[in-house]
């Protein structure tokens, strides 16, 4: 009973159903009419807690197969939309995506010595 597939799941639905059937068939024939009494026969019960069972994993399945529906759902919602197109790189963009954000940083080090040198000079 380890199937997670549904269509296995309902087989096997089926076979409890006729099984139960079959059993309380029995049971009415040996003289059993109480339902009292026929709840407590353990075939009865072990028949029933089977299709609880089986209920309850369908019923996972259920849920499983409606998220993987709303997930194609959402997908399909999200390929609908157009993507947005980048717009194009000005002159001096290009020109600062060339140099690399290394040789940047040396050139503001750069810089900043050649500021402090000259404020240096004009003290001194």
């Amino acid at each position: 009973m380890a199937s997670k597939d549904k269509i296995a799941r309902d087989g096997q639905k089926a076979y409890w159903e006729g099984a139960l059937s079959s059993r309380l068939e029995v049971l009415n024939k040996s003289g059993l009419v109480d339902r009292g009494e026929i709840a407590k026969d353990p075939t009865v019960k072990k028949i029933r807690a089977e299709m609880r069972k089986i209920g309850k994993r369908l019923a996972v399945i259920g849920k499983k197969q409606d998220k993987v529906e709303e997930m194609a759902r959402a997908k399909a919602e999200k390929m609908a939309i157009p993507k947005e197109e980048k717009g194009k790189k000005t002159k001096a963009e290009e020109e600062a995506a060339e140099v690399s954000k290394r040789q940047q940083k040396l050139e503001k080090k750069m810089e900043k010595k050649k500021e402090k040198k000259q404020a240096k000079e004009e003290q001194g």
